[in-house]
């Protein structure tokens, strides 16, 4: 049986932390930023982790 290939586009967008949790960045951070609150900012610069739903297809993806 074949190797499965690493998904790329999926592996630049998730992170497996230590504790093998997955982290991604927060969307909706590119552009018209200046129409959100303070605290809308502030949050969008924290990792959020992934629900549990896809952990295991991503996890297949990046090969970890």
């Amino acid at each position: 049986m074949p190797k499965i290939k690493t998904h790329k586009a999926t592996q630049k967008r998730f992170k497996v932390t230590g504790k093998n949790k997955l982290t991604q960045r927060k969307s909706g951070q590119n552009h018209f930023n200046a129409r959100d609150t303070g605290n809308a900012t502030r949050s969008k610069r924290r990792d959020i982790t992934t629900t549990g739903t896809l952990d295991r297809t991503i996890k297949q993806l990046i090969n970890n």
